[in-house]
């Protein structure tokens, strides 16, 4: 009995205290643009964490850039994640698909394997659990689809949980 309550313990420890931090990254006097492109940009990584944070587990510290010179946004790994000075991506759909590359996925050997066997164990039930038993997940330089939000056209509020979701089953998969 103590061992049970002591696992259920540790098991609600460990996961409230799994959060993405982040913090952007800010000149020390800004100029109009980049102080235009810091409120976009927050507000857009304000709502991405958050929906992440309902939606998922997922653990990560994240250095957020205004980049100019970035065509529409990057991310990597190694949790750098940049936002170029196209208006039209500092949006919660490209800051969550962002997040998704922070955390692995087109990053790492292990999505890179999965992707390629289809060995997805948890994130393919979720996804034929919402679009039915033939679905499956594709991968494709360095994303996956359905959910992967990999254009604008792709968000809806459904899609964007989902998106959350699956993520998160593919890190539970081993990605």
């Amino acid at each position: 009995m103590r061992l049970s309550i002591l696992a259920a313990a540790l098991s609600y420890a460990s996961a409230a205290s799994a959060a993405i931090n982040w913090t952007l990254q800010k000149a020390t006097n800004p100029t109009s643009d980049q102080s235009d492109a810091y409120t976009k940009i927050q507000a857009a990584m304000q709502k991405a964490v958050a929906r992440y944070s309902r939606y998922s587990d997922a653990s990560k510290t994240i250095r957020v850039y205004y980049s100019p010179g970035v065509p529409t946004a990057e991310a990597n790994y190694n949790g750098d994640l940049r936002f170029g000075s196209d208006r039209s991506y500092m949006t919660e759909r490209t800051a969550m698909h962002e997040i998704a590359h922070t955390l692995g996925v087109g990053q790492t050997a292990a999505f890179d394997q999965k992707c390629s066997a289809n060995n997805w164990p948890t994130a393919t039930p979720l996804l034929r659990s919402w679009d039915g038993a033939s679905a499956k997940i594709n991968c494709g330089g360095g994303h996956f689809w359905p959910y992967g939000l990999n254009y604008e056209t792709e968000w809806s509020e459904t899609n964007g949980n989902r998106h959350v979701q699956l993520v998160d089953a593919m890190l539970a998969d081993g990605m």
